[in-house]
C-alpha cells in the first residue's frame, strides 16, 4: 500500500504575467523537492488548462510509504521554504491523503 497525498492549488488573481511566472516557479520548486527528500516515492506536478470556473491551476500528486515518511515531508527544510513561498502566491489550496 502507499499513502497518496494530492493538494490542489488556485493562485491569486494577478496580471497573466506575473501568474504564469508564480506557476511556473511554484512547479520548478516543488519538482526541486524530489533532489532533496528521499522519503519521497511517487511524484507529479501538473498544471491545469481547463478553463471552467472550478478549476485549480495545479495538483502535485506525490506517494509515501507511511503517515510517517508523510510527517518527514511535511516538516524537512526544504518543503518548509516551498510552503513559504505557496503561502505568498496561492489563494486557495485543497488537500486529500488517502490509501491505494
Amino acid at each position: 500500500m502507499m499513502l497518496k497525498h494530492i493538494v490542489m492549488m488556485k493562485l491569486k488573481a494577478n496580471e497573466l504575467p506575473i501568474m504564469l511566472e508564480n506557476l511556473k516557479q511554484l512547479e520548478n520548486r516543488l519538482n526541486d523537492l524530489l533532489n532533496h527528500i528521499s522519503v519521497i516515492e511517487a511524484w507529479e506536478v501538473g498544471i491545469n488548462f481547463s478553463d471552467r470556473p472550478t478549476a485549480m491551476d495545479l495538483v502535485l500528486v506525490s506517494g509515501f510509504a507511511n503517515e510517517e515518511s508523510l510527517e518527514k515531508y511535511k516538516v524537512h527544510p526544504k518543503h518548509l521554504e516551498v510552503l513559504s513561498f505557496i503561502k505568498k502566491v496561492i489563494e486557495e489550496i485543497r488537500v486529500v491523503d488517502y490509501w491505494v
